[in-house]
């Protein structure tokens, strides 16, 4: 049967029949809200590149994580930036570094929110790089050790759940050994599986100070070109005991969002980085876009398979939708 027998617009005629035949719905169910935590007291800078989002000391991290739990957004993931950097990011697995005091206290004063934390070195490193530097380089094996003792902070600090985003070979059966060796085999790794070298994460690194003082990712973060290694890599850690893959940044691949949902029977998240939100907040600044761009850019995310969003969008979305 062909028109006139079939019309597409009869399902379309109101907003009510739209929303009761709506085939991708995204809930604040699904999303994670990225925080930034430096030292001191009452801090909140905004980052210049990302307008409406802030580096906070973490009294303001708390009430941050106060009204999150109220917005009925589910989790929070950390990334923290010390006074103290070295050549080993020494602060990344130090009991009492800024990230583990942040869980504390948000632990302290939440009832319900999902505290995930960042493991990675970039932050803590003087060289910005994601682990220890030998011969100029990251020497991926000799950074295995380090990843394992920060996971293991985070997790003895009160995080509920970790993940790695550093892309070294091996890390997360690093980490799963050593949390399960410490009694945390609840604990569970969201690994950034399929993480790429991207010009999109610019903004991050002026969120995070995790600027490379020389070179680039390229050795350890994946080809952007590449689509069957990143089935090769999801497969990897779910072999090494991830329990959720995540793949980043999130709108250029969206394709292989698909990809990893349709081979793998395990949750798939995905990171709205920091270069989608700051070009999309640009454009709606200047009056060249709509704010609809945020909810369609983030359905077009949960649509290709994501069941979990790192957005820093999560705040709007959960006011008005």
């Amino acid at each position: 049967m062909s028109f006139p027998i079939v019309r597409g617009r009869r399902l379309r005629k109101n907003e009510t029949i739209r929303r009761m035949v709506r085939e991708t719905k995204l809930s604040v169910d699904d999303l994670i809200y990225p925080l930034f935590v430096v030292e001191g007291e009452n801090i909140n800078n905004e980052v210049p590149s990302m307008p409406g989002v802030f580096q906070m000391s973490i009294d303001n991290i708390v009430k941050e994580c106060i009204e999150v739990e109220k917005l009925g957004i589910p989790g929070v993931i950390l990334f923290g930036i010390p006074n103290h950097k070295d050549e080993i990011g020494s602060e990344a697995y130090n009991d009492k570094g800024i990230i583990q005091r942040t869980i504390k206290a948000i632990k302290e004063n939440t009832k319900n929110l999902l505290v995930i934390t960042d493991v990675c070195m970039c932050e803590y490193t003087i060289h910005g790089h994601c682990g220890i530097i030998k011969e100029g380089d990251v020497d991926n094996d000799e950074t295995l050790k380090y990843l394992a003792l920060e996971a293991l902070s985070h997790a003895k600090a009160g995080a509920d759940m970790v993940a790695p985003s550093d892309m070294m070979d091996g890390r997360v059966s690093a980490i799963r050994d050593i949390l399960d060796d410490n009694g945390f085999y609840h604990i569970p790794i969201m690994s950034y599986a399929v993480k790429y070298a991207s010009a999109f994460y610019g903004p991050f690194r002026d969120a995070a100070e995790s600027t490379p003082a020389f070179g680039d990712r390229r050795t350890y973060q994946m080809d952007p070109p590449n689509r069957l290694e990143a089935l090769r890599e999801a497969e990897l850690d779910l072999i090494e005991g991830a329990d959720i893959i995540m793949v980043k940044p999130a709108l250029p691949y969206l394709d292989i969002i698909r990809e990893i949902k349709d081979n793998f029977n395990i949750p798939v998240a995905a990171y709205n980085v920091s270069g989608e939100y700051s070009m999309l907040k640009a454009a709606i600044d200047k009056g060249w876009l709509d704010e609809k761009v945020i909810y369609e850019s983030l359905v077009s995310i949960k649509r290709a398979g994501a069941d979990l969003i790192l957005t820093y969008f999560a705040k709007e979305i959960a006011m008005r939708y």
